[in-house]
């Protein structure tokens, strides 16, 4: 563990820029993002926010930065479009609101948070069932009938998106024309694996950021949410949708109990993978059931996650985990901020409302371990007393 922060403020807010490979020559840019993403989070919590808000401030922020996979400057699908999915999860009510393969709305979290909003409202016309999760266009007339202004989808590409997607889809033409010349001259011998003419990551020159952003948090009450947001893999299908959209998979948020802990996790990483082993659920049920988030953490990517029966097929398992797990303890609110990865690196960085500034940091596998195949964890704790007059 990294050390303890002492707490006596009105919450913890913590987030991820996701699990892939995060480049030294960026690294300045990426913690920058995390802080200013916590600092906005942060404003809402002094001002006794709720904490759904705090982490939809948080995501907005990060989505609006250009060096994120997520809102401005996703990655293009193989058409070239943008298409973002994202989710929110009050740990409070239990509320999960999820928007996926949207264009057109240049903060996709927006989306999320009205359609979590909606759960609550009461004596619907003809007692229709509010929807938590709405995809396509579909999402966007929602979304637009509901007060959140459209994107011209033009904007919400980025001179470095589109140079990524040339690069990409340049070399998937060239393996696509290898490929169908030596099939139609019946010499499959000759035709070369992909990863030897056309691997996406076949390079540390550039960064590459799996699916997701994310954030967390928790108040002085134990109140927890957490949220993701994505533009998905590079080249995707249209259409498709990550685990930033899927329930159980990118967030999970629910608040504790007289005899259990408040759990938050959001995840990252290769949305397939996440999805498959429900990872997100699977982190909190964990964290929930095991005294010692650490252990709770570790056994879950080691059995859950990178040994998982139904990911035998997948050679390399890459996932990210931040996670929070606190209890209430007479006065005392305490617990652990974890972040675990199986990718090369994690970008992340936490704040609490008494920290001037937040801290952040990028987590690497140790030396010699293997990507999708080993991970790597670490994590500190935070405690605080509740004063009588907020408790």
């Amino acid at each position: 563990m990294n050390g303890d922060i002492a707490m006596t403020g009105v919450g913890l807010v913590a987030v991820h820029v996701g699990a892939g490979y995060h480049s030294e020559a960026k690294a300045k840019e990426y913690k920058r993002t995390c802080q200013e993403a916590c600092l906005q989070a942060i404003k809402l919590l002094k001002k006794k926010e709720n904490v759904v808000s705090a982490v939809v401030a948080a995501i907005l922020s990060l989505e609006d930065s250009e060096c994120t996979n997520a809102g401005l400057g996703s990655n293009l699908t193989l058409d070239g479009c943008v298409e973002c999915d994202a989710s929110v999860m009050d740990g409070k009510t239990s509320h999960y609101g999820a928007t996926g393969a949207l264009s057109g709305i240049k903060n996709p979290i927006q989306v999320a948070e009205a359609l979590l909003k909606y759960q609550s409202i009461p004596n619907t016309p003809l007692g229709r069932i509010p929807p938590c999760i709405l995809v396509g266009k579909g999402a966007f007339d929602w979304a637009v009938t509901h007060g959140i202004a459209p994107c011209p989808a033009s904007k919400m590409i980025t001179d470095s998106s589109l140079r990524s997607y040339k690069k990409h889809r340049r070399k998937l033409d060239e393996l696509t024309s290898h490929i169908s010349t030596h099939q139609a001259s019946n010499s499959p011998s000759k035709i070369r694996k992909p990863e030897e003419l056309c691997s996406l990551d076949n390079s540390r020159t550039e960064s590459v950021l799996n699916d997701t952003v994310g954030a967390i948090c928790v108040d002085e009450f134990g109140n927890v949410a957490a949220a993701v947001s994505s533009g998905g893999i590079i080249l995707k299908h249209s259409g498709r949708l990550g685990q930033a959209a899927m329930y159980g998979c990118g967030c999970w948020a629910q608040n504790g109990t007289k005899d259990e802990p408040s759990v938050a996790v959001s995840t990252s990483g290769c949305g397939e993978h996440l999805i498959r082993s429900l990872l997100a659920k699977e982190c909190a049920d964990s964290l929930v059931s095991d005294s010692n988030p650490s252990q709770a953490i570790t056994g879950v990517l080691t059995k859950n996650f990178l040994g998982a029966e139904i990911l035998k097929d997948i050679p390399e398992k890459l996932g990210g985990i931040l996670a929070l797990c606190c209890t209430r303890d007479g006065e005392n609110l305490e617990g652990e901020l974890l972040w675990a990865h199986t990718t090369e690196t994690m970008c992340i960085g936490f704040m609490s409302t008494l920290n001037q500034q937040a801290k952040s940091c990028i987590s690497h596998l140790s030396d010699g371990a293997k990507a999708g195949q080993t991970l790597n964890l670490e994590g500190t704790t935070f405690r605080w007393k509740i004063h009588e007059s907020t408790s």
